[in-house]
């Protein structure tokens, strides 16, 4: 696996786990708002996976 395909999956992993952290600790509007970086971050990497394939 490239390297950049793993260093987006790392970013919503640890995206991921933050907001678990930071919703089940209490502060639920937080864990909300960092959960929802998770798609984002990983439609951004599909689309710079697919950019560099098409040119």
């Amino acid at each position: 696996m490239p390297t950049s395909k793993k260093l987006f999956f790392a970013a919503a992993g640890l995206s991921f786990l933050g907001s678990v952290f930071l919703f089940f600790t209490g502060d639920h509007e937080r864990g909300i708002f960092v959960g929802l970086w998770v798609p984002s971050i990983l439609a951004a990497g599909v689309l710079l996976h697919v950019g560099r394939r098409q040119g």
